[in-house]
């Protein structure tokens, strides 16, 4: 019976891998080809939050290999074969060769094998890989479509990540230019999320005036994410999709202070402590942004929504002032999001 390996971080693994077995390799079948070689795109090791429930499905000795386009059609299928027959079948005690799951997709998952491996080294050229990824290739001019169309997830996992070589020349600067939103687009990106904050902020205490307790914690859910995400985009980084929101979340430096006021504000059972709690959350953000330096300071202490008695920030006002400090008039005029759920 196979032990299992102690566990071993996807991003480490992946960094062995290369210069352990795939590198020497490539110095045997493809010497004189520039090259790239990274782990990035999609899966938990890239961003850093692989545990050893990850190794069932997709995660283990994997990364990109990156040739010239012109490489690409002329060695790529024989680089591929040669990895094919003469990697180890096993990496520190990993295996090499991925095999299906079942599943309706090409999922795969590490497994022995006698046989060729089936290998996760995926072969490819710069420009294809990121156009194929974010739909659109950054060693080009980037236009604000591209940034605002893309999801936050997806800038996630092409800037984070490893670049074990670089060859190319490339792969870095396209990572680079990737990094941050432009300062224009971030104080939009910014607008935007304290404008949907405004719009659902008195929706707490209204539905709970209302006898809607359940209601009112959905919203508060709603608020709880979105406050999440503007900490995360205030630190300049880019929030990851459900699954690992409260991971990132937690790393910012509002996360260890927020987390507890957050915590409390989705387990209170009546509308007035939710209330109390998000107030707290939204004054604390409020002094974070200001920090920033973005716009002139805004007082960020609640207050009564117009005449009716729920405990609010107007978030609007930070929208107004971030998009009042945007120099460019096509960035400025950009719509914002609609109100959640007004769709036909």
């Amino acid at each position: 019976m196979t032990s299992t390996p102690a566990f071993v971080p996807g991003l480490e693994l992946a960094r062995r891998f290369y210069t352990e077995a795939v590198a020497p390799l490539l110095e045997e079948a493809a010497s004189g080809i520039p090259h790239s070689a990274a782990r990035i795109g999609p899966g938990s090791e890239v961003l850093g939050y692989d545990t050893p429930r990850s190794a069932d499905h997709e995660w283990g000795p994997r990364l990109q290999l990156f040739l010239r386009p012109r490489d690409v059609s002329r060695h790529a299928g024989r680089i591929g074969h040669v990895l094919t027959e003469r990697l180890p079948k096993t990496f520190h005690g990993y295996p090499t060769h991925f095999a299906p799951t079942g599943e309706d997709r090409d999922i795969r998952v590490m497994r022995p094998t006698d046989g060729p491996v089936h290998h996760r080294v995926e072969i490819t050229d710069v420009s294809s890989w990121f156009t194929d990824t974010l739909g659109f290739d950054p060693t080009s001019t980037i236009t604000p479509a591209d940034w605002l169309r893309t999801p936050t997830q997806r800038l996630a996992e092409v800037t984070a990540g490893a670049l074990f070589h670089d060859g190319l020349h490339t792969l870095a600067p396209a990572r680079a230019a990737l990094r941050w939103y432009p300062h224009d687009l971030w104080r939009y990106v910014l607008a935007c999320q304290w404008q949907r904050i405004a719009h659902e902020e008195a929706f707490v205490g209204r539905c709970g005036e209302v006898g809607d307790e359940l209601g009112s914690a959905v919203v508060a859910a709603r608020l709880t994410r979105h406050l999440m995400r503007l900490c995360l985009l205030m630190d300049r980084r880019y929030p990851p999709y459900g699954k690992w929101l409260g991971s990132a979340f937690a790393r910012t430096p509002a996360g260890a202070r927020l987390t507890p006021v957050l915590t409390a504000a989705l387990a209170a059972t009546d509308r007035h402590e939710r209330e109390r709690r998000l107030a707290t959350a939204y004054e604390t953000v409020a002094r974070l942004h200001n920090r920033l330096g973005l716009t002139d300071h805004i007082d960020p202490t609640t207050r009564p929504y117009h005449s009716r008695p729920f405990r609010v920030l107007r978030a609007d006002r930070f929208t107004q002032a971030l998009l009042a400090h945007v120099p460019d008039p096509t960035i400025r005029q950009l719509p914002l999001p609609e109100p959640p759920d007004t769709e036909p």
